[in-house]
């Protein structure tokens, strides 16, 4: 079955749980002044930055995945089915992929891949996600790959969401979307808008956290 198919399934058979989520996360519209200021809404930009491995291994190994042109940015507007949607599918994916390293599934430490075999780990949750939100006709250039460093110094790959009223993460560990600065991530590069083969250091104002490079 398509993952098409398979995530209108899932939409059409929403649990009360799922809708009630939504509905609670809908919150985020309501943000007064002052609490926006409190945390920043867009992360700053910084220099070109170098792709990860990772990455250049998955579009080698699946160039079409990866042939696009460069194109103007475009950041989503987050109405409430926009919202609900971003729910579902992060709830739906969240759910129905189990964790496995690449060390368990493919006896390699990293390796990029849809988890067709319906086990993967966070770069693969997130290659999901996108694909499914591009099918579903959401702009590429709004939903960008990101690399994080946990509180702990580990490496992990989340999902940028670029929305007219901030930047929103999608994640594997946490079946809330939350603005970026709501996380207890530091953020350290991600996909350029224009062109998901160039990758931008991120400015995170934040203090800076331990720098180890493993990643789960």
């Amino acid at each position: 079955m398509q993952y098409s198919e398979r995530i209108l399934g899932a939409t059409r058979a929403a649990s009360a749980r799922s809708v009630i989520a939504a509905v609670g996360l809908l919150a985020v519209f309501g943000l007064s002044a002052q609490a926006a200021g409190e945390r920043p809404l867009f992360v700053s930009m910084g220099e070109t930055s170098r792709p990860p491995i990772g990455w250049v291994e998955f579009c080698a190994d699946q160039p079409r995945e990866c042939d696009s042109r460069p194109s103007a940015p475009r950041d989503v507007v987050l109405s409430t089915k926009a919202w609900k949607d971003l729910v579902r599918v992060n709830k739906w994916v969240n759910e129905t992929i189990k964790p496995m390293t690449d060390l368990e599934q493919w006896g390699v430490v990293e390796k990029w891949s849809y988890p067709d075999t319906g086990r993967g780990d966070c770069e693969d949750y997130v290659l999901l996600k996108r694909r499914m939100l591009i099918q579903a006709g959401w702009p590429r250039e709004a939903l960008l790959i990101t690399v994080v460093r946990e509180r702990n110094g580990d490496g992990h790959a989340v999902l940028t969401v670029k929305t007219d009223k901030g930047e929103f993460i999608l994640d594997n560990q946490n079946e809330d979307i939350l603005l970026w600065s709501a996380t207890n991530y530091r953020f350290v590069k991600r996909q350029s808008q224009q062109d998901p083969n160039v990758w931008v250091a991120l400015g995170d104002p934040r203090p800076t956290i331990s720098t180890a490079t493993s990643s789960r």
